[in-house]
C-alpha cells in the first residue's frame, strides 16, 4: 500500500466515509467498531476511476463479495475467500455495493462511488430486496446510499 497522509473522514448516519486520498485504499473487516457489529471500516468510500480497494481480513470469518445487480453495468465482480484479503481494482464508473456472504443477514454490507454515482438510482431499486433478507440492522444499507 502507499504510504499517505490519513484521508479526510466525514461522521453521518453512524458510519465512517472515507473519501478519496490516492489509488490505494483499505476496508477493514470486522465484527465490531464505533458504528455497530459485522462491519466493514469505512462502510462508505469514494474514489476515483482506477482506484484500488485492499479488503483486510482483520477478524475471522469475513469476506468481501460484489452483490449481483447492485454493481455498475459492465463492471467486474469479485469474491474473496473466507479470512482471505482481497484487492480489487475497480475501473467502471459508479456506485458498487457488497457484503460479507455468511454475515449479510446481519448487514454486513459497503458501498464504493467510484467517480460519479451513475447508477445510484438502480442501486437504490434493488435496495429493497437486499434489505428484506437482514434480520437486523435494516437501515444500515439506506443509511449507507443516502451518504452518496
Amino acid at each position: 500500500m502507499v504510504a499517505s497522509a490519513p484521508a479526510p473522514s466525514v461522521q453521518g448516519g453512524g458510519a465512517k466515509v472515507s473519501l478519496s486520498e490516492g489509488s490505494e485504499h483499505e476496508v477493514k473487516m470486522l465484527n465490531m467498531s464505533s458504528a455497530g457489529t459485522m462491519v466493514f471500516e469505512p462502510a462508505v468510500l469514494k474514489v476515483s476511476v482506477g482506484d484500488t480497494i485492499h479488503f483486510k481480513s482483520v477478524d475471522l470469518s469475513h469476506n468481501s463479495a460484489s452483490i449481483a445487480g447492485m454493481i455498475p453495468d459492465g463492471a467486474s465482480s469479485w469474491s474473496g475467500g473466507m479470512n482471505q484479503d482481497i484487492s480489487v481494482t475497480l475501473d467502471t464508473e459508479g456506485v458498487y455495493v457488497y457484503q460479507c456472504d455468511p454475515h449479510a443477514m446481519m448487514a454486513m454490507v459497503g458501498v464504493i462511488q467510484v467517480g460519479n454515482p451513475v447508477n445510484l438510482e438502480a442501486v437504490k431499486s434493488q435496495a429493497g430486496s437486499k434489505k428484506a433478507g437482514f434480520v437486523m440492522n435494516q437501515s444500515r444499507l439506506d443509511d449507507y446510499l443516502s451518504q452518496l
